[in-house]
């Protein structure tokens, strides 16, 4: 089987994508597979790069034109099979407003927002309402890019500015103290939760990528609050018709876990959350891969 690792792509997470596909490429199982690595560097290397004989494409791109049900799209139409969640799910997670807006539906907690296109949009009434502190943040973005952790009136609208420099909708959403959390879930089946505890005021992007950065571990929780989190990891699988794998991105405040966002192409070096969550199960960074694409293909 001819596995392309696609990798690299257009977004703010152009760096982060280039290392997990590094990590994915060096560790696909040449025993199994044909293993090729396609960088993309403009929309446009999707049609010229990624050719007819691939029998498999695994995807290990973030953000816009990744995670977005995009090159989904495309892949689908070439025919290729590829890793991970469809296109439908792939652009309801993405879009951070229409996902919290089925998780309420769902009656899953999440924190309350709001979302501005515009500085001349933003609700100061509305946001007293919610409670400062707030995060401001990109409403498609990822990697803690352009989030900001807002404690005032008067650092609104900057953060609004900068935030519709990476997007153009601008998500402004409650802080929830408390503790954060992962949820693995691969084909179904949810695997042993992470805790991150951060050396920053939240888990930004250099806590995420820095040597120096969040302490990551295994955690197994009281009885009762771990099987809350694994019910609302498989609904959270279920209502967004996931596949293959997610990550579920969690907060826990008063005992309470709160959906933060589901992640359907999460990072993918052996030390991060989902390779982690999977090595305490059991299952090794090559053994898992197969895994992934023995279920994106069925």
């Amino acid at each position: 089987m001819k596995v392309a690792v696609i990798m690299g792509g257009i977004s703010s997470e152009r760096d982060v994508s280039l290392n997990s596909g590094r990590e994915v490429y060096n560790n696909l199982n040449r025993n199994k597979y044909e293993v090729i690595k396609i960088v993309i560097d403009n929309k446009k290397d999707v049609f010229t790069k990624i050719t007819d004989d691939i029998d498999f494409a695994f995807i290990v791109l973030h953000g816009k034109f990744g995670e977005d049900g995009c090159i989904q799209s495309v892949l689908e139409a070439m025919d290729i099979p590829y890793s991970g969640c469809g296109p439908l799910t792939s652009g309801l997670c993405m879009d951070k407003n229409i996902a919290k807006t089925l998780l309420k539906q769902a009656n899953l907690p999440t924190a309350d927002w709001l979302v501005v296109k515009s500085v001349d949009e933003i609700d100061y009434n509305k946001i007293e309402e919610i409670g400062y502190p707030v995060f401001i943040k990109p409403n498609s973005g990822g990697s803690s890019v352009a989030t900001f952790f807002v404690h005032s009136k008067e650092e609104v609208c900057e953060a609004v500015k900068k935030g519709l420099e990476f997007d153009n909708c601008v998500m402004i959403e409650k802080y929830i103290p408390g503790g954060e959390y992962t949820s693995f879930v691969l084909n179904g089946e949810v695997f042993p939760t992470i805790s991150i505890k951060s050396p920053t005021e939240f888990f930004d992007y250099e806590a995420k990528y820095s040597s120096n950065g969040a302490h990551e571990e295994v955690v197994y929780l009281e009885e009762e609050l771990q099987n809350k989190i694994n019910e609302i990891s498989k609904t959270c699988w279920d209502i967004f018709n996931c596949k293959a794998y997610v990550r579920v991105d969690i907060i826990i405040s008063n005992n309470v876990p709160y959906v933060l966002e589901l992640n359907t192409l999460p990072g993918m070096t052996q030390t991060s959350l989902i390779p982690r969550s999977a090595k305490a199960n059991g299952v090794d960074f090559s053994e898992l891969l197969d895994k992934i694409i023995e279920y994106s293909l069925n």
